[in-house]
């Protein structure tokens, strides 16, 4: 259990460092070549893919060990879904969370080590309405995150599933989460996973930990919807 549990810590803080940080340090990157400021960050595609390639990495890393869930909500629908024990959930999620606010703080670390950083700019938070990237309202945040997190358990329970073929699985999770961060960043900024939500929330403080409920209640939703819709389109396997 032990090596499990340290591997849900790293995998989670790679997850947060890893896609946190390229929103952080690289979405934006101004250069000034000819005394005009030109944008070399890799905007919100990359960042994406940032967050899915923390994913896919982890998956071959870790995946042998843990599972690489990485992820509170992740856990909770892989034992709905009858895939993982319910005695190991709740370790599970302590090991994340710590790993996701370990991350942040790293990240933390390093991003104040520019003039003029400030938590307070957001570091990456989730939120809605007014701390909405694009202003979505708190209905809106709470759909998206809900139907997002919805799929992102079908394709990991798909594509975990003995029937699909063998060694594909974080491929098509880590494209997963690459879509619908596409999808859900200009929404929330997107969480789908309540740790990589508090890891950030822990140091913006204020507005970010009053909303942090959101991030919480709606992926744990959307996943155990997932959890339960699975097994019952999908069946059992056949031995």
């Amino acid at each position: 259990m032990k090596g499990k549990l340290i591997a849900e810590f790293l995998g989670t803080f790679w997850l947060v460092f890893g896609g946190c940080g390229s929103a952080v340090l690289a979405s934006a990157f101004f250069a000034i070549e000819s005394q005009t400021p030109i944008n070399l960050g890799i905007g919100l595609v990359g960042v994406s893919f940032a967050f899915g390639l923390t994913v896919l990495t982890m998956a071959y890393a870790i995946g042998h060990i843990s599972g690489c869930h990485l992820n509170p909500a992740v856990t909770i629908g892989l034992v709905v879904g009858g895939r993982h024990p319910k005695s190991e959930a709740l370790p599970y999620i302590i090991a994340q969370v710590l790993g996701g606010i370990a991350g942040a703080g790293v990240l933390g670390v390093i991003a104040r080590g520019q003039a003029g950083f400030s938590f307070a700019d957001g570091f990456a938070a989730n939120g809605y309405a007014d701390h909405s990237p694009g202003s979505y309202t708190l209905l809106s945040c709470l759909v998206a995150e809900v139907v997002l997190t919805f799929f992102f358990l079908m394709i990991i329970l798909g594509a975990t599933d003995k029937r699909a073929p063998a060694g594909f699985a974080p491929i098509a999770i880590g494209l997963g989460l690459t879509l619908i961060h596409l999808i859900g960043i200009p929404v929330t900024n997107l969480s789908v996973n309540p740790a990589r939500s508090t890891g950030p929330a822990m140091f913006v403080g204020g507005w970010a930990i009053s909303q942090l409920w959101l991030f919480w209640i709606a992926p744990i939703a959307g996943a155990i919807l997932a959890g339960i819709i699975y097994p019952l389109m999908a069946g059992k396997p056949r031995n």
